[in-house]
C-alpha cells in the first residue's frame, strides 16, 4: 500500500500523463467538446457580466500574458475567470452525471487555456492538460455524492483545474500536489448557490474557483507549499463528505471524455429530454401558445428539485437569465412560444415578457417515482399539454440528442457552433476556427487565441441559424 496522500497520488496521475494516453477516439471527442466550448464562449460575448469584468481588469491590471476571447489581454488568473465564465454563461456546455449529482467537465476549459496560453503551449500539449482535468474532476464526481451531501461541483474543479494548469505550467509531481492542496483547501462550495433566487455566481463560481487554480499553480512553482492532508487529515475531504474517497489513481486511462454528455437547448442538463419533448409535440401537432390551457411534466425528484419548484424554491416569477435556465416553467413556456430554447430566450426582456409569464403559471411539474429510481442512468419525462379546445396530447421521452445513447456528432457540434458564433464571426474565421480545432495537435494555442481574439465581442453579423432542431 503506497504512503502517499490522496492529493500526492492525483498530482501523480497528471504529471505521468503522456499524450499516448489519449486514444485517437478520445482526441475526435475532446475535438467536439472544445469547439463547443468555444462556440457557448462566443455566445455569451454580449452578456453585462463580462462588460464588468472588463471594466474590472481595467481598474486592477489591463495588460498581460493571456487573451480574452472576444479580445483584448490580461493576466492568465483573469482571463481563466473570463474565458470560463463565457463557456458557462449560456447554459450550453457540457456535462457528466453521476448518482450524487453531476459536474461541467468544461468548467476546466478556461483554466487550462491560460495556463496554456501563459506557458505558449502547443494545442497537443493543452488537449492533454484538459484531458487530465477532465479526469480528476469527473472520478471525484464518480465516486462522492458531492450535491446531495450539500456541497456544490467547484469543489472538485479546484482539484482538477490545479492539476491540468500546473502541468501545463511545467511543475514536477511535488508542485502539482501543492497547487491542488492550495487551490482545493479554501474552495469550499456551496450547493445553495443553486437556490432560489438564482443569482449570478452559479454561472461565475466556477471562473473564480479555475482563476484560483491558476494562481495557486503559480504559487506552487515558487515553493509555496499546500496541506498534503488535504483528504485525509483532521477535518479534510474524506470528513467533510463522511466517505471513503476510493479512486484508482494509478489508472492512466483518459477516457472519461466518452462519458460526457452535449446540450442543444440553453437549459440545465435535467431540461433537455424535457425540452426535446415539448418541442417535439409542439411541431408535431402544430401548436402556438394560444392554444395552450396547461402543461403538466413529470420528471426525476433531482430535475424536480432543481428546476421544478422542488427543494430549491419556487419557480413561478422568473426574472432573470440564471433564474430561466434553471426553470422548467419558464422554458417549457418559451419552447411554446418561440420554437426554440436559445440564448435569445435568456434575455431578461423576453423571460419577463408577459406572454412567458402568463404561459409559465399554467406549467406544473411533477415528481415521478419511477423515473426517479432510473435517473441518472436513464432523464426520463412525460409531457402533457391540454388545449383550449380539449385536445390533449402526452408523450413519455427518455433521454435527448447530445446524450450517451444519442451523442452529438462532430457535424452537429459545426452546426451548434455556427448557430452560437454567426452573429460574432463571419464565415471565413468560423471556418478558421473549426479547422484549427480539428487539426489542434499541429497548431500552438497562441495560434487559436489568435483567431479568438478577432471575433466581435458584440453582434456584428446577421443571425440568419434557427438552432439545432
Amino acid at each position: 500500500m503506497s504512503s502517499a496522500t490522496t492529493v500526492q497520488r492525483i498530482a501523480r496521475f497528471a504529471y505521468d500523463a503522456s499524450p499516448d494516453d489519449l486514444t485517437p477516439e478520445a482526441r475526435r471527442l475532446f475535438k467536439r467538446n472544445i469547439l463547443d466550448s468555444l462556440g457557448c464562449a462566443i455566445a455569451a460575448l454580449p452578456g453585462p457580466p463580462f462588460q464588468a469584468l472588463r471594466a474590472q481588469f481595467d481598474e486592477y491590471r489591463s495588460a498581460g500574458t493571456c487573451s480574452l476571447i472576444g479580445g483584448g489581454t490580461t493576466s492568465p488568473d483573469q482571463a481563466a475567470l473570463y474565458n470560463a465564465g463565457l463557456v458557462r454563461y449560456v447554459d450550453l456546455l457540457d456535462s457528466y452525471m453521476s448518482p450524487g449529482g453531476l459536474c461541467h467537465p468544461s468548467d476546466n476549459f478556461g483554466a487550462v487555456l491560460a495556463a496554456a496560453e501563459h506557458a505558449s503551449a502547443s494545442g497537443e500539449a493543452f488537449m492533454l492538460a484538459l484531458a487530465v482535468a477532465y479526469e480528476i474532476q469527473c472520478r471525484i464526481t464518480a465516486i462522492v455524492p458531492v450535491m446531495s451531501k450539500g456541497f456544490n461541483h467547484a469543489i472538485q474543479l479546484a482539484v482538477s483545474a490545479a492539476a491540468g494548469s500546473g502541468k501545463l505550467l511545467g511543475l514536477d509531481a511535488g508542485q502539482i500536489a501543492n497547487a491542488i492542496a492550495i487551490a482545493t483547501v479554501d474552495n469550499i462550495s456551496l450547493t445553495c448557490v443553486h437556490s432560489e433566487p438564482v443569482s449570478q455566481w452559479k454561472g461565475f463560481s466556477p471562473g473564480m474557483t479555475g482563476m484560483r487554480a491558476v494562481y495557486s499553480a503559480s504559487l506552487a512553482k515558487r515553493g509555496f507549499t499546500g496541506p498534503m492532508r488535504l483528504f485525509e487529515g483532521p477535518n479534510g475531504l474524506v470528513r467533510m463528505f463522511d466517505q471513503p474517497i476510493d479512486v484508482d489513481w494509478d489508472d492512466a486511462t483518459l477516457g472519461v471524455i466518452h462519458q460526457t454528455v452535449m446540450k442543444k437547448y440553453c437549459s440545465l442538463i435535467h431540461g433537455q429530454p424535457v425540452l426535446e419533448v415539448t418541442l417535439d409535440l409542439k411541431r408535431r401537432h402544430d401548436l402556438t401558445g394560444d392554444d395552450i390551457e396547461a402543461v403538466t411534466c413529470d420528471i426525476f425528484q433531482t430535475g424536480f428539485d432543481i428546476a421544478g419548484g422542488g427543494g430549491f424554491g419556487a419557480k413561478d416569477h422568473p426574472q432573470t437569465k440564471e433564474q430561466a435556465d434553471y426553470n422548467l416553467k419558464y422554458l417549457i413556456a418559451a419552447a411554446l412560444l418561440d420554437n426554440q430554447v436559445g440564448p435569445a430566450q435568456l434575455e431578461p426582456e423576453r423571460v419577463q415578457a408577459a406572454d412567458a409569464q402568463s404561459l409559465l403559471r399554467r406549467v406544473v411539474i411533477r415528481p415521478d417515482s419511477t423515473f426517479t429510481a432510473q435517473y441518472p442512468h436513464a432523464l426520463n419525462t412525460r409531457v402533457t399539454i391540454r388545449c383550449k379546445d380539449g385536445r390533449e396530447f402526452s408523450k413519455e421521452h427518455v433521454g435527448f440528442e447530445g446524450g450517451l445513447e444519442n451523442p452529438l456528432t462532430w457535424d452537429r457540434t459545426v452546426e451548434k457552433f455556427h448557430w452560437l458564433s454567426e452573429p460574432y464571426a463571419d464565415s471565413q474565421l468560423r471556418h478558421r476556427i473549426i479547422e484549427m480545432v480539428e487539426d489542434l495537435e499541429r497548431h500552438s494555442i497562441a495560434e487559436l487565441m489568435a483567431l479568438m481574439t478577432a471575433v466581435h465581442p458584440r453582434a456584428a453579423y446577421p443571425a440568419r441559424h434557427a438552432g439545432i432542431q
